[in-house]
């Protein structure tokens, strides 16, 4: 068990979170959740003992092991891929290197032997002996083949680090694991492994994710900072969700009620307070105006962006179609082939690939930023495209380098600096945000800045290249709606299941094979 006891933070006279008592206990997955800047990860690093609170404590109960899932893709670098694993059980592997190193040392001597012997005993009741071959499984079913476990960290991609320290985490079955944002970089079938393993796993898991289809499927507890407060409550992500609009709603309700009963009231006092007959009436009423308790709803940290797509125009007949388009990657291998596509009115595509940027190629050639090696494609004549790329850095370098009121501009038929404002303050870019230079944005910021790009062009075709890549829970949230609201087609490739799940009315899977293949199970 760990129990965090009036734990608190604050930053100079902004409190992230105070007086916060919490157990988490084993046997369940608590899923922690927040608006940007609410202290998520700061969080989760004060429990991992990674930096300290202001007040209170963390007591991790004696005896038990906590991992965390390594941020720094680099740090094991100079080490063996196999190696890194055993490490996330850091006392067995230092027993493992030392024994061996005795073993190895031609001049031991017999306390050597002796202390050799004891470490001999300690490593075999910790199973030391299945280390190596618990090491190559977890790295296999997480998609890391057996030809990398004996290289360096540093022959690896970025993808394949990621990975590893994720089974560097899940190593030794620790009595408590620490994962901050662990399907980033994930692809889908891996992540569904992840989501089934945590799902039976019997220890403590405390995870930061904006995946709510993970959440979902390994949640037993999410645990909500706002308020300044952390709170725990039964239940996964969508039931919180759910629960929590419903509650706001009743609250609403309630107060809505409240203060038609208050200006009625107020409106009969104002008539009849000076009226002889009526003025016992009035100071009845009066006085029941004075009992009325106005419950008023404290504002959430939660702010949703107002993403709406409006189409100047509809579509017509023809929407848009690709015929046996192709295209190699750098080394002259195909990436996808004879990918056939006729869009009809409606059609919200979800595009699927187990080739490494064979999506992110497609959507590229039909938005113009590249050209296929095979194929052609075209849109019909009343169809008006916008993009969401995935690497969005050259719209926030070098000319595009100016504030916000001026880069939308840049974009915008409408060149008046208060819909501008009013534009990016309903972003999420309010009073002096809008000052801020384009090169300095967050990821999350610069995504929400291409959105409305997007939405000042009023298309009616959207191409999406990981949209929800950067983005809070809350944003993913307004996106989501935004698309299923969205009167156009679209085409687009995503990690977030559930949001591929409730927009997308067709699925295409493409591959080098020479054909695309049509998933009707949508």
């Amino acid at each position: 068990m760990i129990s965090v006891q009036d734990l608190a933070l604050q930053y100079g006279k902004r409190i992230l979170f105070d007086e916060a008592n919490l157990k988490f206990t084993k046997g369940n997955c608590y899923g922690v959740i927040g608006a940007n800047g609410a202290g998520k990860s700061t969080f989760v690093k004060i429990l991992a003992g990674e930096i300290d609170s202001t007040r209170g404590k963390v007591i991790i109960e004696p005896g038990n092991r906590m991992a965390v899932l390594k941020q720094n893709h680099f740090e094991f670098d100079e080490y063996e891929v196999l190696a890194t694993v055993i490490m996330g059980h850091r006392e067995l592997y230092d027993i493992m290197v030392e024994k061996d190193a005795i073993y190895a040392n031609p001049d031991a001597t017999d306390a050597d032997s002796m202390r050799a012997a004891d470490l001999e005993g300690i490593f075999a009741e910790m199973n030391g002996w299945m280390a190596e071959s618990d090491a190559a499984e977890l790295l296999s079913n997480l998609g890391i083949h057996e030809t990398l476990h004996y290289k360096k960290m540093n022959e690896l991609s970025g993808a394949e680090k990621v990975k590893v320290l994720l089974a560097q985490a899940l190593f030794g079955n620790p009595d408590i694991l620490i994962l901050d944002e662990p399907t980033n970089d994930l692809d889908a079938e891996t992540a569904d492994w992840l989501s089934n393993f945590l799902a039976d796993y019997e220890n403590i898991v405390i995870v930061v994710s904006h995946d709510r289809y993970f959440l979902d499927m390994v949640c037993t507890h999410v645990v909500d900072i706002d308020f300044q407060k952390i709170r725990i409550y039964r239940g996964n992500y969508t039931f919180w969700y759910e629960s929590s609009q419903l509650l706001a709603k009743q609250q609403a309700d309630k107060n809505k009620k409240t203060e038609q009963k208050r200006a009625e009231l107020m409106e009969f006092i104002a008539r009849f307070s000076a009226n002889a007959s009526k003025s016992k009436q009035a100071t009845s009423r009066k006085k029941a105006l004075e009992k009325l308790n106005l419950e008023e709803m404290s504002v959430s940290s939660r702010k949703y962006p107002f993403i709406n797509f409006k189409p100047d125009r509809e579509p017509g007949d023809i929407i848009f179609k690709a015929t046996e388009l192709g295209k190699r990657d750098a080394d002259g291998n195909w990436l996808f082939r004879h990918v056939t596509i006729d869009m009809q009115k409606g059609d919200k595509i979800a595009m699927l690939s187990k080739q490494t940027g064979a999506i992110t190629a497609f959507l590229n050639i039909i938005a113009g930023v590249d050209t296929p090696d095979e194929g052609t494609y075209s849109f019909g004549q009343t169809i008006t495209p916008e993009f969401l790329p995935n690497d969005n850095s050259n719209y926030f370098k070098g000319d595009n380098d100016t504030d916000l009121i001026n880069w939308l501009r840049e974009y915008s038929r409408d060149k008046d600096e208060q819909f501008i404002r009013g534009f990016l303050g309903r972003m999420l870019f309010s009073g002096e945000e809008v000052n801020k230079k384009s090169s300095v944005l967050s990821g999350g910021e610069k995504v929400r800045c291409m959105l409305s790009k997007m939405m000042v062009g009023n298309p009616n075709f959207l191409i999406l290249d990981e949209p929800t890549n950067h983005l809070d829970l809350e944003s993913i949230t307004a996106f989501n709606n935004a698309l299923i609201d969205f009167r156009g087609n679209f085409i687009l490739t995503t990690h977030d299941i559930q949001f591929m799940n409730t927009v997308a009315n067709r699925i295409i899977e493409i591959s080098p094979k020479g054909h695309d293949r049509p998933i009707d199970d949508v």
